[in-house]
């Protein structure tokens, strides 16, 4: 049988659990595993003092992981998927208030899986995935609209982060090519990962998904981790896109201002545009660097706090285009040993 990516904790080094049974944990109750746990009143956290935070994860602990590893026969590639924002501001027993997701708690874990194992059935397929539980800033951060905000907020999440990421080094087979990908809050991680990323590890990144999220001037000028996507084969590139039904429906908060874009249908950096799904038109606005979308409603998706999916189309980034995408992580991976085998 299978076996899985992580160990149980307390169980022997090479002791490996079923992935089909880590998967079950992660959706269902994890077993003598208390949901309320104890976190802490931090006097100053992103600014803010007398906040209530969470318990950190051990990312040791394999509850603390949504795994699916489905590279069978060792073609495939890793696949790191980081969740977008699922929690919402909430209260303690003593009426405390906290602006991160508890990652103990059955039912916010649950939520996050409603995102996590519907991403996993397309960027997984073929390959291992591996998404990381962790302490993700609210909604009404971003809400806000406050950069400040939200990235004094997000620096508690990519501490979160940066130890998810560690652990998976530290167990990842030496020379296996992974992908990173993330939504809208996990877009950022993404790109906070690439800016910290060693050029000796990067040489094994196929690509990196910034789905929903922004990629600055700044931030690419951070590092020369962050090369933009040009066709659908290159790799060791960044793919990131929004879309809108016009370019005044740009929110900062999420897509501005923003280095680069690619369309998802025809994989064109330039305003070409492509049909998806017969009736849909996406093309690139070079100037604005988001897609602009006609013939689609985004009907299906509710506003957000009154300013998301209105005009924009945030919610559907890695659904509208999922085809899309399941084809391409497949034919950057090929792309990927392809190129290997030729050093």
């Amino acid at each position: 049988m299978k076996t899985s990516f992580f160990c149980l904790p307390g169980r022997r080094a090479g002791r490996r659990f079923p992935v089909w049974a880590l998967v079950l944990l992660c959706l269902l109750p994890s077993w003598g595993m208390a949901v309320s746990c104890d976190g802490k009143d931090k006097a100053d956290v992103g600014g803010e003092t007398g906040v209530y935070v969470p318990e950190a994860p051990d990312y040791g602990d394999s509850t603390m992981w949504y795994v699916r590893e489905d590279d069978a026969d060792g073609t495939g590639a890793d696949v790191l998927y980081f969740v977008s924002t699922w929690a919402k501001d909430w209260t303690t027993a003593d009426g405390k208030v906290c602006h991160y997701a508890n990652i103990y708690d059955e039912q916010q874990r649950a939520n996050m899986n409603k995102e996590i194992g519907r991403i996993a059935g397309y960027m997984g397929e073929g390959n291992n995935f591996y998404s990381p539980y962790y302490r993700h800033i609210t909604i009404e951060a971003w809400g806000t609209q406050n950069e400040d905000t939200v990235n004094a907020r997000f620096r508690l999440a990519m501490e979160d982060v940066r130890s998810a990421f560690d652990a998976y080094l530290e167990r990842r087979k030496p020379g296996r090519p992974f992908v990173l990908a993330g939504f809208s809050q996990g877009g950022k991680v993404v790109v906070e990962l690439l800016k910290a990323m060693p050029e000796e590890l990067h040489k094994y990144l196929v690509a990196a998904y910034v789905l929903g999220y922004k990629v600055t001037p700044d931030d690419t000028l951070a590092t020369s981790n962050i090369r933009a996507a040009q066709d659908s084969t290159d790799v060791g590139v960044t793919i990131c896109y929004n879309s809108v039904s016009d370019v005044r429906y740009i929110k900062p908060i999420v897509c501005a201002p923003c280095a680069m874009c690619i369309n998802p249908v025809n994989w064109r950096t330039d305003a070409t545009p492509a049909t998806l799904h017969d009736t849909i038109t996406v093309a690139v606005s070079p100037e604005h660097h988001v897609l602009v979308l006609k013939g689609y409603s985004g009907s299906e998706y509710s506003p957000i706090l009154g300013f998301l999916n209105v005009g924009d189309f945030h919610s559907c980034e890695p659904w509208l285009y999922q085809e899309c995408l399941r084809k391409n992580i497949r034919q950057r991976i090929q792309a990927y040993y392809s190129a290997a085998a030729r050093r």
